[in-house]
């Protein structure tokens, strides 16, 4: 169904080819896993099969790539739409409608499908992905893992013969992942769509795939086989396999199920051993970060809205910032919260939310898609103002306190890094971020290389949209700890993310955790909670459901409980980590 023949893809500009010497084959009716380290180009494999490289990106393709026979380079992808379907990284750049329903129409109306076909496929395609209460609903309301629904959606209702996807689960709670997944396997076992898919929250996906390609490093040749082949020789693994390498399992186990029928001796051992179980961090890694002192100035660069001008001729409204601002008293607190609501047109955001924050504390904020985690980091740095209630960060009323004065209490990492970044290149962002943290030159550059190394072969030059979404996020992410708020936010920090990536990233957490930053994750990512988070607090239709140590919070909840604990339980394990000490502890 597709074929790739010798396959190489150079981007102009480009010394070196991004993919080179790509054969292999996705036979019909078959679901075949893309997965690497960031940067190794299955980003430009995908695109290679719709036909957006070359005839979108530039670039040269040498080689030969063809769908249903057809060859990508005499055909342009409106050529390729009706056997192929493609959902990208960015759900937002596939919409061209405004609501749910009329997204879930478009492909079809261009294909020029008879209206009652239409009228049941969108029928169809909200009932398979859960949709249904939302299809009036505006896209822009929607959340991010409720606007990723919709763009795989958009691409079902086609019927196309193949899919291509590009990390279609990272905004999705765990429950609306394995729904989506379960469609995507009905479709392959059912009615024969082939598939091909990249993703790097290989726990989720890996017992669904039938082969895996690797690309195991940039320009490193693929190397196809069946997952338990593939398993046993990659760098990047899910929590289930790298319990199986401590433990000595062979064959590797692939599901949790595979893994608990196996860990009845390995539970005894860490029975009979009577290890403590830790509880939230780990130990503290070293990593560079910018030295900051308490009385540190912050100017510029706030990269929230500023206030907009008064009109000529209008009177000056009366501000609270006009006048001398009165000293905020410090509080024992890095965030205070209490009885919050946020009324957000048509619904009720959240509802009665107390909680707070200390300063060295990680709390994991978790819940569904749509449960509100995104509208409570916005409310905490200030971009919503509540509907009733009070909210405080390091003292400070977030909504009324000038950007410039709030940028030393709280700083916000957010799902899409395009909406903090507005430069034109990757060295004029940094130089910006220095600038606003009063840092040394240089210094957002290097942990934007501690971050993500293989941003070393992106050049200062390069524009942040051309680089893939992980290497945005980290871009972003360094630009907010450039300056080291004492409270950081961030919503999904782990969208596009490896495992190593992932690694570096909770090691810089856990480093500025120890330094006495208060942090708050919203995520779906139950392995990075696990392996950081002290605190857990869950959210249902706006309101607190949970909240306690991370331990206790995960394993009573089947959803958002990690790989281990789910294998090891009812001990209380969240991380390989974890277990390996256990093991090694006289």
């Amino acid at each position: 169904m597709i074929r790739f023949e010798d396959v190489s893809v150079t981007y102009d500009g480009a010394t070196q080819p991004t993919v080179q010497g790509i054969d292999f084959e996705v036979p019909e009716g078959e679901l075949v896993l893309l997965v690497g380290p960031s940067g190794t180009g299955k980003s430009t494999i995908l695109n290679s099969v719709s036909g957006l490289v070359p005839h979108f990106t530039g670039g040269t393709l040498r080689g030969r790539v063809t769908v249903a026979g057809r060859d990508t380079r005499t055909h342009k992808p409106r050529e390729l739409a009706d056997v192929v379907g493609t959902v990208g990284q960015d759900p937002l750049s596939h919409f061209v409608t405004d609501t749910v329903e009329d997204e879930l129409a478009y492909g079809m109306e261009s294909l020029g499908l008879p209206p009652d076909v239409m009228r049941r496929r969108v029928e169809e395609t909200l009932d398979l992905l859960g949709l249904t209460d939302l299809r009036a609903r505006p896209i822009s309301t929607l959340s991010g893992g409720q606007q990723q629904r919709v763009a795989i959606g958009s691409v079902l209702t086609p019927h196309p013969r193949a899919l291509i996807l590009d990390e279609p689960t990272s905004a999705l709670d765990p429950a609306a992942a394995e729904e989506v997944l379960a469609v995507l396997q009905r479709l392959v076992h059912d009615l024969g769509t082939t598939v091909l898919m990249a993703e790097h929250r290989l726990e989720r996906v890996i017992q669904y795939a039938d082969r895996i390609a690797l690309l195991p490093g940039p320009g490193a040749p693929l190397r196809l086989g069946t997952p338990a082949e593939i398993m046993a020789v990659s760098s990047v693994y899910p929590p289930v396999v790298g319990l199986g390498r401590l433990a000595g399992w062979t064959p590797l186990p692939l599901t949790v199920r595979d893994a608990r029928r196996r860990a009845a001796d390995l539970r005894n051992q860490l029975n009979a051993g009577q290890p403590e179980v830790p509880q939230g961090r780990g130990a503290v890694s070293d990593v560079r970060l910018p030295p900051r002192g308490r009385d540190q100035p912050h100017t510029t660069r706030t990269r929230q809205q500023p206030t907009p001008p008064t009109p000529s001729g209008a009177p000056t409204p009366r501000r609270w910032f006009k006048r001398t601002p009165t000293p905020i008293p410090p509080s024992p607190h890095a965030a205070e919260v209490q009885a919050l609501t946020v009324h957000r047109t048509p619904i009720q955001a959240l509802t009665n939310i107390t909680l707070t924050l200390t300063p060295g504390e990680t709390l994991a904020l978790m819940g569904r898609n749509g449960a509100g985690k995104s509208t409570l980091l916005n409310t905490l740095v200030g971009l919503i103002a509540p509907t009733s209630g009070t909210v405080r960060t390091g003292g400070a009323i977030p909504h009324r306190t000038p950007p410039r004065d709030l940028i030393r209490r709280v700083g916000l990492v957010p799902q899409e890094p395009r909406d903090l970044l507005y430069a034109d290149t990757v060295a004029a962002e940094c130089e910006a971020a220095d600038s606003d943290a009063s840092a040394a030159p240089g210094t957002c550059r290097a942990l934007v290389t501690d971050l993500l190394p293989e941003m070393t072969g992106v050049t200062d030059d390069t524009h942040p949209r051309d680089l893939s979404e992980g290497q945005r996020l980290t871009v972003a992410l360094a630009v907010v700890l450039t300056a080291r708020p004492p409270l950081l936010l961030l919503d999904e920090p782990t969208r596009g993310l490896d495992y190593a990536a992932k690694a570096r990233l909770a090691a810089v957490l856990r480093t500025l955790a120890a330094e006495g930053h208060a942090i708050v994750l919203a995520t779906h990512d139950v392995e990075l909670a696990a392996e950081i988070a002290d605190r857990v607090v869950l959210l249902a239709d706006g309101e607190i459901i949970a909240d306690g140590p991370a331990a206790d919070v995960v394993v009573a909840s089947p959803s958002f409980a990690p790989q281990v604990s789910k294998i090891l339980a009812p001990q209380k394990w969240l991380t390989v980590a974890q277990v390996r000490k256990a093991l090694e502890r006289p």
